[in-house]
């Protein structure tokens, strides 16, 4: 499997197909890294979109150095970046943002199929910035610690760090709640 390499390329070729298979197989995956990232499924869904936008507008040439679905995800996340500092200049939040992250359980619920799961989702989201992201990549989906490295800008060494860091204070939020994490 190529992660979606080919199918941006018959894309880039003329085949719309193409786009149409990579937002199919990435979107939810992306959407929910992202949240860890900006904290609001809407601005999440909003920068997943706008990622596949400029894949399917600018073209931009993918030169294969990592995995499809590396280059995509980094993409989304220098988006979300972007994304972030805009929010930052404005401080002001509207009605309908509220009611967007009103329905973000449904949605998270509906992605991660068992009550376990949706815990264990919950939970790493009380956790620091840096920790949900390292987590969600690895374990959810299922990056390499390189491709994380190169995703989120940080050597292999500080990803290790990390994600040991992150497994602690998970443990440490889980036991928390008297959950058992053992059968994960």
């Amino acid at each position: 499997m190529d992660n979606g390499e080919s199918s941006y390329r018959r894309f880039l070729a003329g085949d719309d197909s193409g786009m149409v298979e990579i937002v199919r197989e990435f979107r939810d995956g992306l959407m929910l890294y992202l949240r860890s990232y900006t904290d609001d499924i809407g601005s999440a869904e909003d920068c997943m979109q706008d990622a596949f936008i400029k894949l399917a507008i600018k073209k931009p040439k993918f030169n294969g150095k990592s995995s499809f679905k590396t280059w995509l995800y980094t993409i989304g996340r220098n988006i979300a970046v972007d994304h972030k500092r805009r929010l930052l200049r404005r401080k002001n939040v509207s009605l309908n943002e509220c009611i967007e992250i009103a329905d973000e359980a449904n949605l998270e619920r509906s992605y991660l199929v068992t009550e376990q799961r949706i815990n264990l989702r919950h939970a790493i989201c009380r956790l620091k910035e840096d920790y949900q992201q390292v987590l969600y990549l690895t374990y959810f989906e299922d990056f390499s610690n390189e491709e994380t490295a190169k995703i989120t800008g940080r050597s292999v060494k500080q990803i290790k760090n990390l994600l040991y860091n992150a497994r602690k204070a998970l443990k440490t939020e889980l036991e928390k709640e008297g959950f058992n994490y053992e059968n994960i």
